[in-house]
């Protein structure tokens, strides 16, 4: 048997297909200890999220945390479950839908696919999906703003695994940020703007991105480097002063240094500062999910109020709105460019149709020629 896998029934005749492959982080299939257990243990394993040695890191997350984390991270993903599911998955479902009515719009014949690194549907099943259909040229779309290793990098390295084992792999290109993207801040301020032209302008703002390992910075990955230039070009688009918003980074896990300051810590100091009004929002994410809805809005609001500040306020992500599905159109449509993705008119179908015909029969006449 082959090594390598195709289509179930490929045909020569089958039109080739060109696909965006938008790629997000993953959700538990259900806010219950298992399906939490079963999420944690595919992203805690991953190497690119966790780089302990194998041998050391192992025995720690199937001994320990596999143990007592899934209990206590269920009750928390309850707290922000709705009737339709898991938030991330909910919104990166409806961005992928609008992102493919956008593109329509705009003229190009392009299909959009939603994966999960981790969790369903995978990467894997995802793309063995379009190969069915005749996949000949992939998009791949992370939708983190800023690249890491942890985020971006594992979605890519899980794309390549896959396509390393195609008899036929599509033609590919990659995506691997858009942190700097005009139309990514122009979503962000417009956001913004609206959440104070309803509730007021705010003492400070701060800006929380998912915080990684300091090492990884040392090391050379450019995450906070990205992070800050959003921030910077944020504030720029809002014309806040520079003592009126601050970075802080969320999310750390284990006792190793990480990215700093650190979210919690800030806003217990802003709280006991008196800081007064307190708007955050978390660029870095494009959908809310477990760390915006329970970790910012519940348990930082929570923390904000208990050192002693008054109005705290948390701005959502930028989810369906329609700034930020307008951005990423551009965004992919910039990366397409140079491959044949117009959508064609009923005269163009025909004049494609009737030149493949003719390319086949020259081929048939060229292989009895031999």
């Amino acid at each position: 048997m082959s090594q390598f896998t195709a289509a179930s029934a490929f045909r020569h005749d089958q039109p080739p297909i060109t696909a965006v492959l938008a790629v997000q982080l993953g959700t538990p299939q259900a806010p219950e200890a298992g399906p939490v257990r079963t999420y944690l243990a595919e992203f805690l394993s991953d190497p690119r999220v966790i780089e302990i040695p194998r041998f050391v890191w192992l025995p720690i997350l199937h001994g320990i945390i596999l143990r007592t984390r899934p209990a206590r991270s269920a009750a928390k993903y309850a707290s922000i479950w709705t009737d339709e599911g898991s938030p991330l998955a909910v919104h990166s479902q409806r961005q992928s839908k609008m992102l493919g009515g956008y593109l329509g719009e705009s003229g190009q014949a392009v299909e959009v696919a939603l994966a999960m690194r981790y969790g369903q549907p995978s990467i894997a099943s995802v793309l063995r999906e379009l190969r069915e259909r005749n996949l000949t040229r992939l998009l791949v779309l992370p939708l983190y703003p800023q690249y890491a290793g942890s985020s971006v990098g594992t979605a890519l390295d899980a794309v390549m695994r896959e396509l390393a084992t195609w008899r036929n792999p599509p033609e590919l290109r990659t995506i691997k940020h858009f942190h700097d993207d005009p139309g990514y801040i122009n979503a962000l301020a417009e956001k913004v703007r609206e959440h104070w032209r309803l509730e007021g302008e705010p003492d400070k703002l701060l800006m929380s991105f998912h915080g990684v390992p300091e090492s990884t910075l040392l090391q050379g990955d450019p995450y906070h480097c990205e992070c800050l230039v959003s921030a910077r070009l944020l504030a720029q688009a809002l014309d806040l002063p520079r003592e009126r918003w601050q970075v802080s980074f969320q999310s750390r896990l284990g006792r190793a240094r990480w990215l700093q300051p650190y979210t919690e810590a800030t806003l217990r100091k802003l709280g006991a500062e008196g800081t007064g009004r307190l708007d955050v929002i978390c660029p870095g994410f494009v959908a809310d999910c477990l760390e915006t809805l329970e970790e910012i809005a519940i348990e930082g609001r929570h923390t904000y109020e208990e050192a002693g500040g008054k109005g705290f306020r948390y701005i959502d992500c930028l989810n369906e709105s329609p700034a930020f599905i307008h951005a990423l159109t551009g965004v992919v449509a910039r990366n397409l460019q140079g491959w044949p993705t117009a959508r064609l008119d009923a005269a163009g179908h025909q004049a494609a149709d009737q030149a493949l015909a003719e390319r086949q029969a020259r081929a048939i006449q060229a292989g009895a020629a031999r």
